[in-house]
Parts: structure tokens; sequence; C-alpha cells
């Protein structure tokens, strides 16, 4: 806010000459008023780099790899000195992860690196010696950054060691919610039964097949195809309406809650492997292991003022990362038991080549049946509100045709009503 200041005339009286300026505290204000610094608007990194007024300059990189450089080199709008803070500070606010994974990976090689530190060499002190072209000389600040290879390595596994992490536990709850909600839910329990009983009617005449105390479940995706005399409805489709108006208190209202795991679920879990789950392990540890080196070989290497606080960051996290490790091994353990305990409450048995029963072995039965339940639970539940809603309607109807048809007292006009009038 710009004041226009008011020439004084000593003749005049004037308000401010009764205004005293009070005591404030100006901290509130200067954070709502003050103005908002201009961020640096920054140049591509490209341009960073001094261009040579020289007509030639010395290419030591192949064309391919020269361009690859150039092209990151002009997509990155920053200063070297960030790329170096980033690194050394493991600071992600200016510098991303994913630019520091580009810059990782276009990093020089040691062969491209003796190339131009040789080149180097032999220009010093030399007048007419032709300047190295900008990707190489890209490169070669990028090498500059104390144990730039080293360091960055360690900061992307860090990420991406978390992310895996994630991931597995992830997968192993989807894992573990399935199996304890198919060996533990009572619904679950009611549909098995009451496919069990329909069953067994239907074979009753069928010494083999009758009166069975169970059945195996491949035969659970196939009782949509079990068509009603009239063709109309699905075996399938009766024990859903069965189980829904018999065993349901909420069928037909938003709290009615679909009985057997979520076919997505079922699905994810049908394609999980646990030798996956023990080879993702075993890789994580693997490079938890060669990025524990790479710290070391860092803080064996770097000056005190460059050795925080990447050694107590990057030490807190290994020893961390270790513990992580641990208990998602025990976890892992615990999840397949409980599935092989599942196998055998199911009694599914391995199919042919497999050592051990696999999760898409079972979980892909109960996947289609799962599906296939809850298309026809949904088209019973409306029906069933449809049910509900006409039923409300029509006991308003009648509570309102009531409500509107009164009684005409009748008027007294025998002789018990004359001769009481006398007296």
């Amino acid at each position: 806010m710009s004041f226009r200041v008011i020439s004084r005339d000593v003749c005049s009286s004037l308000v401010w000459d009764t205004i005293e300026e009070p005591d404030v505290d100006f901290d509130e204000f200067v954070e709502l008023f003050s103005k908002t610094a201009v961020k640096e608007k920054k140049q591509p990194l490209s341009d960073t780099i001094t261009k040579s007024k020289a007509k030639q300059v010395v290419k030591l990189l192949n064309n391919k790899r020269s361009q690859a450089v150039g092209i990151l080199m002009s997509s990155l709008h920053l200063d070297m000195k960030d790329i170096q803070c980033a690194v050394l500070n493991l600071d992600n606010n200016v510098v991303d992860l994913e630019t520091l994974q580009a810059l990782y990976e276009i990093r020089a090689q040691q062969e491209e690196l003796d190339k131009i530190e040789k080149h180097i060499k032999s220009c010093k002190d030399k007048d007419n010696s032709k300047p190295l072209d900008k990707p190489e000389q890209f490169l070669y600040q990028l090498s500059l950054i104390p144990n730039f290879s080293s360091r960055v390595f360690c900061i992307l596994f860090q990420s991406s060691f978390s992310e895996c992490m994630s991931l597995i536990t992830r997968k192993l709850e989807i894992l573990q919610r399935v199996c304890k909600t198919l060996q533990e839910s009572e619904s679950v329990k009611k549909i098995l039964g009451l496919v069990l009983a329909f069953g067994n009617f239907m074979n009753g005449g069928n010494r083999t097949r009758g009166q069975a105390d169970g059945f195996t479940l491949d035969i659970l995706p196939k009782l949509k195809d079990v068509k009603s005399s009239d063709g109309v409805k699905s075996l399938l489709s009766y024990i859903v309406a069965y189980y829904l108006r018999h065993f349901d208190e909420d069928a037909g209202r938003e709290t009615c809650v679909f009985p057997l795991p979520e076919p997505h679920d079922l699905f994810q879990s049908s394609q999980m492997k646990f030798d996956d789950f023990q080879k993702d392990l075993t890789r994580l540890r693997k490079d938890l292991r060669a990025c524990t080196s790479e710290v070391e070989k860092v803080c064996k290497v770097s000056d005190e003022d460059n050795l925080q606080p990447f050694k107590e960051k990057m030490e807190d996290f290994i020893a961390q990362a270790k513990t992580e490790l641990e208990t998602l091994d025990i976890e892992l353990g615990s999840t397949h038991k409980l599935f092989l305990e599942l196998t055998v409450f199911f009694s599914v048995k391995p199919k042919a080549g497999e050592r051990e029963i696999s999760p898409n072995t079972l979980f892909s039965i109960w996947h289609e049946f799962a599906s296939d339940f809850k298309e026809q639970w949904k088209k019973e539940n409306k029906a069933i509100l449809k049910e509900r809603l006409k039923a409300a309607e029509e006991s308003f109807r009648q509570a309102k045709e009531k409500a509107s048809y009164s009684v005409k007292p009748k008027h007294a006009s025998g002789i018990k009503a004359k001769l009481g009038m006398k007296i």
C-alpha cells in the first residue's frame, strides 16, 4: 500500500496532529500483508553451462548418447548447486526423486569419465585448446559432486524399499482378510449350508451323490448353469434369494452387507504366489546389503563437511529396514500357514504338477462364484427394496383412508328420547 504523504502547513491544524501511532504487534500483519517473494525462474540447465565461443568443440560421446544427455539438460530447470544440495542433504524439495533417478541413469560411466578427464588434463595451460561440448561438461560437473553415484543409489533405494514393503504388506493384508472371512464368517457357512441342503435334496434318489456331508468347491461356479423347470431361474439365483429372505434381516436396505469376500479381493488373492513374496524379500535383503556397503563407502571417503546428514539418516534407515524385513518375513510365514489351513478346511487338493496348493487353485473358484453371487445379490436386493416400498405405500394408503372415514353420530328419535325430553 503506497501512502500519499501530506505536506505540512505550519498554520494549519490537522487531524494528524492529534493522532499517535499505537504500539502494534506486527507479526500477524507481516504474515498477512508482506509481499510474496517472486520465485526465481530457473533457466534450463543446458543454458547455465558456458557455451564456447570457439567454432569447434570436442565431442567424446557418441551421437545417441550426446543427444540423450542434451535432452535431459534442456528439460531440467535447475542449477548444478541445486542438484548438489539435494544429493548431499537428502533434500527432495527442489530436486525430486524422479529427477534424481534420471540423473543417476544418465551419469557418466567410468570409461566416459576417463576420456573427459584425460581431455581436461591435456588442455591444461593450453590457450588454443578445444573446449568440451555441453553434454560432456554436464557429465563432468555431475561427477564432481562428492560420491554422487553412491549417494543417489542409497537415496533411491530408500524410496523404492518403502514402496515395495508397503505393496507386499497390502497384498498380505488382502490375503489374510480373505482367508479369515472364508474360514470364520457365519454368512459364508450359511450359504454353503444352503448349497449342501438343496444339492442333497436334488440328488436325494442318487446313492452316490445324495445325502452328502459336504462337497468339493468346484461345484460352486456351476450353480448358475442349473436352471429351474421353466428355465427362468437358476439354482444360484434361488439360493441368493433364499439367503436374503430367510437369513439377512437387512435385505433390501442400505445396511445390507455382501456375505462373501469381495470379488476384487478374491481376484487379487488368486494372482498371488508365495514364491514371489519370498523372491521379493530376498531381493530386498540383497539390495539392502548393497545399500549398506555404499553407505559405508561414502562415510569412509567423505570429508567431515559432507558426512552429515547422510550418515545419520542412512544408518537410521538401514536399522529400521532390517527390523521391518524381519517383521514382514514373520508375517509372510503366518499368512502362508493361514492359507494352508484354509485349503485343509475346504479339502482342496493340489493340481497335477503342483508341489502344494497355490492361491490361484483355491481363489479362482471363489472369485467366479462370488462374482456371480454378487450380481444376483444386487438384483434380489433391488427386488426386495421395491417390495418394501410397495408395502409401505399400501400401508400409508390404508392409514390415510382410515383417517378420512368418519362415523356420524346417530340422533335419538325414539319414544324413550321424547319422554326423556318431557321430563
